[in-house]
């Protein structure tokens, strides 16, 4: 996917700033199967990739939206990746970063 910016939204949380994904990812993943996320402490870049995704539609690796230190990652993910595929806001969010 080319345009990495318009399918992640984000958010200041805490102190934090939370990325997401936002409907047009959906749009053009499809249903999301599989995520690999960073982990609390990982460095993450801009433009750099931080995110890859298995999906009904594409399997894709995503370059991150901001530069910073993951600080949180969703806990809805541990167990699958449904909260991924919600449309609903604040559900589909991947990670928060200082």
């Amino acid at each position: 996917m080319s345009e990495d910016a318009n399918y992640f939204w984000t958010k200041d949380t805490d102190g934090h700033t939370r990325i997401g994904l936002t409907k047009a990812a959906h749009e053009a993943l499809g249903e999301v199967k599989y995520a690999e996320l960073p982990t609390v402490g990982d460095k993450v870049s801009q433009k750099e990739a931080f995110l890859s995704i298995e999906a009904t539609k594409a399997v894709s690796e995503f370059n991150c939206p901001i530069n910073g230190t993951v600080t949180a990652v969703n806990p809805a993910l541990k167990a699958d990746f449904k909260a991924l595929n919600s449309l609903e806001d604040g559900v589909a969010w991947l990670i928060d970063v200082d």
